[in-house]
């Protein structure tokens, strides 16, 4: 029989954190992306081994929609799963969404477990430079087009261009981070992602 990965945890000092997940993956070499995962397990489940695999999204180099970058980062997460023996996997998937002669920088992360369990979260948008949206629609990738602007090379693989854009105030590994633990919420707090109607937290 399976191990609940949720036991009933009363009298530790928080019942929810850590989660106990022992293996972990994340479906990219990205250096920024993979930290991004290793800092949000470091504090949710401390000890969860981590492995990155460098596979396909399945969706296009430089996503320009919400549903293109969510395909893309269940694509990894899946992909993922299935070259690892983690019991979590993480899909990190940036990109940009068009509205008129804008763009806006967004991301998606996806978090499934190997029972089918997932969790999502999605930046809010930032807005990109004229300059930059004009060569996203001809088809140029977002980090070649800002390496271009700023004089860098791989930015997307280090501060990113929300990094560059917002002087370090802001980098890709923070605002991927911070995905990485809200897509975690459903396994924080199951019992409020089960279907039906008014649940509520249980006390401890």
């Amino acid at each position: 029989m399976d191990r609940d990965p949720w036991p009933d945890r009363r009298g530790t000092e928080n019942p929810r954190v850590p989660l106990l997940f022992r293996r972990a993956a994340v479906g990219s070499a990205n250096p920024a992306k993979i930290e991004a995962v290793r800092r949000s397990l470091a504090r949710l489940a401390p000890g969860c081994a981590l492995e990155a695999v460098d596979v396909a999204s399945g969706v296009s180099a430089m996503p320009l929609a919400a549903d293109e970058l969510r395909a893309g980062a269940l694509g990894r997460a899946r992909a993922a799963l299935e070259r690892t023996d983690a019991e979590i996997a993480f899909g990190l998937e940036g990109g940009a969404t068009l509205d008129g002669e804008r763009a806006w920088l967004t991301g998606h992360v996806i978090a499934l477990a190997r029972d089918g369990r997932l969790g999502e979260a999605a930046w809010g948008r930032m807005l990109l430079p004229p300059a930059a949206t004009s060569r996203l629609i001809a088809g140029e990738e977002l980090g070649d087009v800002i390496d271009d602007l700023f004089g860098r090379k791989e930015s997307k693989r280090q501060t990113g261009a929300i990094g560059l854009l917002t002087e370090n105030v802001v980098t890709r590994t923070d605002a991927f981070a911070d995905l990485v633990a809200m897509a975690c919420a459903p396994f924080l707090h199951p019992e409020l992602y089960q279907p039906g109607p008014n649940r509520r937290i249980r006390t401890i």
